[in-house]
């Protein structure tokens, strides 16, 4: 099995990764958002519309 981060064969200690380093890069990864799954909930739908919307104003 190869580690998902840098694809070295992984060690039994910190399966299913390589090492502690790429633990902790998936695992920073997981905490800024990098990870997401996405949802169909109507609420999350318009508010991320609302976020898209301000966001341009923001930039123009």
């Amino acid at each position: 099995m190869s580690c998902p981060i840098c694809a070295e064969e992984t060690q039994k200690d910190y399966r299913p990764f390589c090492s502690r380093r790429c633990a902790d890069i998936d695992l920073a990864k997981w905490l800024n958002g990098a990870y997401a799954t996405p949802s169909t909930d109507p609420e999350d739908i318009e508010n991320a519309l609302e976020e898209a919307a301000n966001s341009r104003e923001m930039k123009h």
